[in-house]
């Protein structure tokens, strides 16, 4: 297994953040992506000179400034697998504050922007919701930030996947800009419900110069450059996990693998 393309968890005490994904340590051109686990009072503060950022409440509360705007105290959920989340969409260039009012977990991604539009928190009810797939391909989606909504670069979503279901399937791919497909880079941030349990994703591509399965445990991130990427959840072990994407072209148009086509194409 090439382990370029599962990256574990930083949990030390003391450890400045869970996850630092740029797109020099991937090895691509644009998907950023960071978690951090905030303690109550402790504040985060910084500035991504040409890149947007979208944060990801995950769990907990926090207060959040962009410039010179107070946006509030965020959160409602104890956990990833509670509703829907609140993320607040941060401008290339601005200075943003966020502090904890609780404990929290924070996701951050990013991409590159020219900073062009303003600030803003995406509430709840501002989260589209849909279910995917049936039988044991059913899933359920949160689009945080899809290209249906504004945003320079980034694209933003939830899955939550029951145990024994499978997800991202039928297989997938959105690496080339040919026959109306999008070339997105793609990171997964797996949470599962239950300790002790694992999923499995398996990265390909047609002529299997990329082919690698990977047992996924609680807070990994699974990097996926190119090719299919299909997930599968253990039974008895609900899989969570929130998708950034970002490339060239701000549109989400994929192919489905060869052989499948006697399932629903859905994602």
């Amino acid at each position: 297994m090439s382990a370029s393309l599962l990256v574990k968890p930083d949990l030390r005490p003391g450890a400045s953040q869970v996850h630092r994904i740029t797109p020099e340590s991937a090895g691509w051109r644009y998907v950023g992506f960071e978690v951090f686990d905030l303690a109550a009072g402790r504040t985060l503060e910084r500035s991504l000179p040409g890149r947007e950022q979208c944060l990801v409440l995950l769990a907990g509360r926090a207060a959040v400034r962009v410039g010179a705007q107070d946006l509030g105290t965020i959160g409602l959920r104890r956990n990833p697998f509670e509703g829907k989340p609140f993320a607040v969409y941060v401008p290339a260039g601005a200075a943003m504050t966020v502090t904890a009012a609780t404990a929290a977990e924070l996701a951050v991604c990013s991409a590159p922007a020219a900073g062009r539009l303003p600030p803003r928190v995406i509430r709840p009810e501002e989260v589209a919701e849909e279910v995917r797939g049936i039988g044991t391909n059913r899933r359920h989606v949160h689009n945080v930030l899809a290209a249906t909504v504004p945003a320079e670069c980034l694209q933003v979503v939830e899955v939550i996947t029951p145990g024994g279901h499978w997800s991202s399937y039928p297989p997938h791919k959105h690496d080339s800009d040919q026959a109306g497909e999008s070339q997105l880079e793609e990171t997964y941030y797996h949470r599962l419900a239950r300790p002790g349990g694992f999923a499995f994703q398996r990265v390909y591509t047609d002529d299997r110069a990329l082919d690698e399965t990977m047992t996924v445990e609680d807070r990994d991130v699974v990097l996926v450059p190119r090719g299919y990427h299909p997930v599968s959840a253990a039974h008895g072990f609900d899989l969570y996990y929130l998708n950034v994407m970002a490339g060239p072209v701000r549109r989400w148009q994929v192919t489905q693998a060869p052989g499948y086509e006697f399932l629903t194409p859905r994602r």
